[in-house]
């Protein structure tokens, strides 16, 4: 049975400037100096709270959407439940294999072949050495390169590397699926099969978190419905009742 357990987390992100940026400046303190000067005088710019006081239980069956306004906290919260974020306050625990549809560039080496990426990847997600073949074969149909995948991927046009980006990020099915928008990858031919294989994943997958600026979406794939904004989780329940709530109290409200 797959879980996520979130107990009072909270993430605050640091904001850089160009004084704050720089080896130098790590080595001999300059950022923390520069830090104290901008606070002393009144201006706070450089911390964000990006998450606080966040408790949420998610369990097998749950297909939940995120609902807020921009910056609401929305692409963070799933950031920190897929492991890119640690926050620095409260408790995160997940059982179950977590698969991310949201930074999907995120680990590519754009230096490497097409193959290479494939190859780290697999590793990457603890398959064994002996299904590198059948993934390889799997990824390279999926996303239709060919030839290609023998490249460097910096050499690919935007809709190839996001064609191959998807491809690996959906090689297998995860036990908890985190996305933020549905991703639209490639032509209409290619977001055609990207749609099919999702709305698989979907309906195979224990926990779905969706996070989307459009209701339609949302109520073809959710049931349940978080909403946040700056930072805070405002409402959890039935989706419907938090698309009224986020309508009358940060909407219209």
């Amino acid at each position: 049975m797959s879980q996520l357990y979130l107990e009072d987390v909270a993430l605050t992100l640091p904001v850089f400037t160009a004084r704050t940026r720089g080896l130098l400046n790590l080595l001999f303190g300059y950022a923390q100096r520069e830090d104290r000067r901008v606070q002393q005088a009144g201006m706070f710019a450089y911390r964000v709270h990006a998450l606080s006081g966040i408790n949420l239980q998610l369990s097998t069956g749950d297909r939940v959407g995120l609902v807020g306004p921009n910056g609401a906290g929305k692409t963070t919260l799933l950031r920190v439940l897929a492991g890119a974020y640690e926050p620095q306050q409260g408790r995160v625990r997940i059982d179950g294999r977590v698969g991310a549809l949201t930074d999907l560039m995120l680990g590519m080496d754009p230096d490497a072949s097409g193959h290479a990426n494939i190859r780290m990847r697999a590793l990457h997600l603890g398959l064994p050495r002996s299904s590198y073949g059948r993934v390889t074969e799997q990824v390279a149909g999926f996303s239709q390169l060919g030839s290609h995948l023998e490249l460097p991927v910096r050499t690919y046009s935007s809709g190839m590397q996001l064609r191959l980006a998807f491809a690996l990020s959906t090689m297998i099915t995860p036990d908890i699926l985190l996305m933020d928008e549905v991703v639209g990858a490639g032509d209409a031919s290619f977001q055609r099969k990207a749609k099919q294989r999702i709305e698989s994943m979907v309906s195979q997958v224990d926990i779905l978190v969706l996070a989307s600026h459009s209701d339609d979406i949302l109520r073809q794939y959710c049931t349940r419905g978080l909403c946040l904004a700056n930072g805070r989780l405002l409402f959890d329940g039935p989706l419907e009742d938090c698309l009224d709530y986020y309508r009358k109290e940060l909407v219209d409200g």
